[in-house]
């Protein structure tokens, strides 16, 4: 009788809660981490606890992927009008009565000191996909409109703190959803030429844009510099150019093959800032090379493309629009940060993908994760 009441052991009983996970993402996350822990060993070796740190918030993340993905994207959706709200109301508490450290507005404190903005990189998204699910079968000119007003609230007041970087996660994400919804091709190119035809009317004209005394309007000083030092780091290659110029020569001394593990000059004598957060990629490229930089770059390929591969086989549109959307967060987190240390794009403070340091980053990726998983799940049970 003792053996009808016995329990099963704990393997078995926990199976069930991996039963669905997507293997090739899982595999390409490991890799991934794999190579995050390698940089940061390498690049934070006197930096304390880093990579005792960075390791403690990738269990975190993968802690929070792994409870994100037991929700099923029908719970997700009843959570995204709640979410958004609850993620727009701390933006404006922020602007009312937040905390300011260097010149930005981006904290507030409860009892804990959070940043609102991280909640809005995966609360956009799910609403625009929430709103699009609710209008399958009869869109509208009009329903565009609101997603993109329901997009421009929370990007406007993430710019006003400032916080391009950010911002431009946010935005991204929310374009990404509003593009699988269908937006016509009429309304996607003239912005886009526009936006082609403005980069290089500021290329051309940059000695007179970027003159001293030439204020332009819109953007903050700090963003006008930012811009100018892209055009031109050599104007100031030891004051606002030195972390660009840096990053390229780190980039460039790695050749092929790299200088090897430890072995980065420009990373241990300490010529590249922030070399275990924004600059991580400089450091890396400089021990691994070339080909290091294209097993990187593979890795987060391999990811993107089964994450919208997970997209494109889910049974929901809201699910579709969710995954594909955040799916594009990692290439616009991995693409921004290569391009800005490579000197094609301007600083803006994106990490990469579980390479950089960031405690609130690798949270965020885990709950992406999740996301993709969660996704993923549904998807494999319907079939079953």
């Amino acid at each position: 009788m003792s053996a009808v009441f016995e329990k099963p052991p704990l393997w078995r009983r926990t199976l069930p809660l991996l039963q669905g996970f997507d293997g090739p993402l899982a595999f390409a996350v490991f890799l991934l981490a794999c190579a995050g822990l390698v940089a940061m060993f390498s690049s934070g070796f006197d930096h304390g606890t880093r990579f005792v740190d960075h390791g403690r918030n990738m269990l975190i993340a993968g802690f929070v992927m792994f409870v994100v993905a037991q929700v099923p994207p029908q719970r997700l959706m009843s959570l995204a009008v709640p979410l958004y709200v609850l993620g727009v109301s701390l933006l404006v508490a922020v602007a009312l009565f937040g905390i300011t450290k260097k010149g930005a507005r981006r904290w507030i404190n409860l009892g804990v000191v959070i940043q609102p903005s991280e909640i809005l990189k995966i609360a956009t998204p799910l609403m625009l996909a929430w709103w699009f699910q609710k209008r399958e079968g009869h869109l509208r000119p009009f329903d565009f409109a609101v997603a993109f007003a329901l997009l421009l609230l929370p990007v406007g007041l993430i710019m006003k703190q400032p916080d391009l970087g950010t911002s431009l996660l946010v935005g991204a994400a929310g374009l990404a959803v509003i593009f699988f919804a269908g937006l016509p091709w009429r309304l996607i190119l003239p912005p886009v030429a526009l936006a082609v035809v403005g980069i290089l009317l500021v290329v051309l004209f940059e000695p007179q844009l970027c003159a001293a005394g030439n204020r332009w309007p819109v953007l903050h000083d700090y963003q006008q510099q930012r811009i100018c030092t892209l055009l031109d780091p050599f104007k100031d290659p030891l004051g606002k150019g030195f972390h660009i110029i840096q990053g390229m020569i780190a980039i460039g001394s790695g050749g092929l093959f790299g200088k090897g593990f430890m072995q980065g000059t420009q990373t241990h004598l300490e010529f590249i800032p922030e070399r275990t957060t924004d600059f991580i990629f400089a450091a890396f490229s400089e021990e691994f090379g070339l080909v290091g930089n294209l097993l990187l770059i593979a890795g987060f390929v391999f990811l993107i493309l089964r994450g919208l591969a997970i997209a494109l086989e889910a049974s929901t549109l809201f699910s579709r629009l969710l995954a594909g959307s955040v799916t594009l967060i990692f290439f616009t987190y991995a693409f921004v940060n290569m391009g800005m240390v490579s000197g094609i794009l301007p600083v803006v403070g994106v990490p990469l993908p579980f390479i950089s340091y960031g405690g609130t980053a690798m949270v965020t990726l885990g709950l992406a994760l999740g996301i993709l998983m969660s996704v993923a799940k549904a998807r494999r049970l319907v079939q079953s």
